[in-house]
């Protein structure tokens, strides 16, 4: 990345008085709720995001996170609640005098107009005077990687370039606030991955606040340091990315967030900091303790798939380590290679079926299974999440 760095309100250090330097947040979402006719798209958030936090926005088509998007950015107005922005309430301040840009899911770039004046367009409207509007524009295309085609306009551009211009509009005026709309939703994989990587480290090195809203899992644990789960209008679980895949606080979150292996049952004992849980499709399962409160009664058994091991025989447990394995007999029904790693479904004896995530560590397929083979899938208590059904 170049070293050309736009003064972010975060960059440059909070002002005295500035609630972020008394260790407030920067944005905070009190109680917020917006209704479209009889539809409640967002429903009662409320929400801290830290200076220079990057946060992502995570949920299925139709939970709300756009909506409330779209309310920071002053595009709707909250039907309840407050929006603090450093402490100060901005319901009421208009969209162009919020220190906050958007950048749209489809750039939102203006077709006539040059890479440089688009790029220009919002300093020109903000009355900045030329010269540092020549300075500031020369700033973002260096810092975007844009160099030579500051004359060209979007239809000359590539899908990556053209976000590579909206992202430079967007960090022009400096905002103390950048939202991004589903932005890579466009690009190819290859492309979103090496995208991804560019915008996380933009964010590090201006040290600016980004909230990213996005319905791709994957994309929200990769760039973000902390997810909100959004359903039904509703903030689900907000948690770090390790946290959240595990340890989801329902079965929705886990199975929304990545591959999981849910196996529903009923509580029979505990026993010390075990619970012993009788399910349908896997038999008795020993499970750790969770770590809050489960009732007991009808619980559901969480695992994900790489923590599930496969071998031909039964694992022997370790001469005086406390394993409580859990083992599992059953034939390899599919197989699904990834490159990386390799998916295994197999059909248990017991009538379920488990997936299991294996890393390729050797090139050749010496030790891989195959279809109709018998195994035996296996996981410690430690491996498994409880969740309240």
């Amino acid at each position: 990345m170049t070293d050309v760095l736009p003064k972010t309100h975060a960059a440059t250090g909070a002002a005295d008085g500035d609630p972020a330097a008394a260790g407030q947040p920067l944005l905070r979402i009190e109680g917020v709720a917006k209704t479209f006719g009889t539809f409640r798209a967002v429903d009662g958030v409320s929400l801290d995001i830290k200076a220079g936090e990057f946060f992502a926005l995570l949920g299925p088509s139709g939970c709300g996170k756009t909506t409330l998007l779209r309310m920071l950015a002053g595009f709707e107005a909250p039907d309840e609640g407050r929006i603090l922005l450093g402490g100060k309430d901005i319901a009421s301040t208009m969209p162009h005098e919020r220190p906050i840009n958007m950048m749209f899911q489809n750039y939102a770039l203006f077709p006539h107009l040059s890479v440089r004046d688009n790029i220009a367009f919002g300093l020109k409207r903000a009355g900045m005077a030329r010269a540092d509007i020549a300075t500031r524009v020369a700033e973002m295309v260096a810092l975007v990687k844009l160099d030579g085609l500051e004359k060209r306009k979007p239809d000359q551009l590539s899908g990556g370039q053209r976000q590579r211009v909206a992202l430079a509009r967007a960090l022009a005026r400096r905002p103390q606030l950048l939202l991004l709309d589903e932005p890579l939703a466009a690009l190819d994989k290859k492309l979103r991955e090496s995208t991804q990587a560019e915008l996380m480290e933009l964010q590090r090195r201006l040290g600016m606040t980004f909230i990213i809203v996005t319905h791709d899992q994957e994309e929200a644990m990769t760039m973000a340091s902390r997810i909100g789960v959004m359903k039904s209008g509703k903030l689900a679980q907000v948690a770090s990315p390790r946290e959240l895949y595990e340890g989801p606080r329902s079965r929705w979150i886990a199975e929304f967030v990545g591959d999981v292996n849910v196996f529903d049952g009923e509580f029979k004992l505990r026993d010390g900091h075990r619970l012993v849980i009788a399910t349908r499709e896997a038999g008795t399962l020993v499970t750790a303790e969770p770590r809050e409160p489960v009732g007991e009664t009808r619980l559901s058994v969480a695992i994900r798939p790489e923590k599930v091991k496969l071998s031909r025989r039964a694992p022997v447990s370790e001469a005086g380590r406390e394993t409580a394995i859990n083992s599992l007999d059953g034939v390899i029904a599919d197989i699904c290679y990834l490159g990386g790693t390799t998916t295994y479904r197999v059909k248990l004896d017991t009538g379920g079926t488990v997936q299991a995530s294996v890393v390729n560590s050797a090139r050749l397929d010496v030790d891989a299974y195959s279809v109709n083979q018998n195994v035996v899938a296996w996981f410690t208590p430690d491996d498994c999440v409880v969740l309240q059904s």
